[in-house]
């Protein structure tokens, strides 16, 4: 049963001053640049900035960035919807575990599923979607799990430092 903004093994929780180290930690990590579309080190000016503004609503920034924590209170990641569209009901979903020992344990799972009701219930929205490049099989069958279907690719979408990488396009109707 899902109650309040936590289920399974996490909650989640608005960002907080006190989380711009963690962030600056996360967001500054080149190994993950390549999913999250970044091109350059944040400063912790800017993220203290992103910080205070995502107190705004979402019907104003289009966006909102929940820590995801274990129900002890450990930060593990992040889970976001940005391009809110509320004419059409529909947002995208962006999901991080951060640390490589917190994978594999059930917590994106968790934090899909939460994010899902969270969606329909609380913003009423009548779809998700995510994009994610075709050689990241765990996020592919983290999506497929939780009920997005595949409905398009775009190739070549993403240029990284290895070449051309296809984009696969994944869409779950609430």
């Amino acid at each position: 049963m899902i109650s309040k903004l936590e289920f399974g093994s996490i909650r989640f929780r608005a960002l907080e001053p006190e989380d711009i180290n963690l962030l600056y930690f996360w967001e500054n990590n080149e190994e993950i640049w390549e999913v999250s579309n970044t091109y350059e080190p944040f400063s912790k000016y800017v993220l203290a900035q992103y910080i205070k503004e995502s107190q705004r609503d979402i019907y104003e920034t289009k966006q909102v960035r929940m820590i995801i924590e274990t129900l002890k209170g450990k930060p593990i990641g992040a889970i976001d919807l940005f391009d809110f569209d509320p004419f059409h009901f529909r947002a995208g979903v962006g999901i991080l575990v951060h640390d490589i020992k917190d994978r594999k344990l059930g917590y994106a799972t968790d934090a899909l599923q939460l994010l899902c009701t969270y969606a329909t219930d609380h913003l009423r929205l009548h779809q998700l979607y995510a994009n994610i490049s075709v050689d990241n099989l765990v996020s592919v069958q983290l999506f497929k799990k939780n009920g997005f279907e595949l409905t398009g690719t775009k190739k070549d979408w993403r240029r990284t430092m290895d070449g051309w990488k296809s984009e696969l396009f994944f869409q779950k109707i609430l």
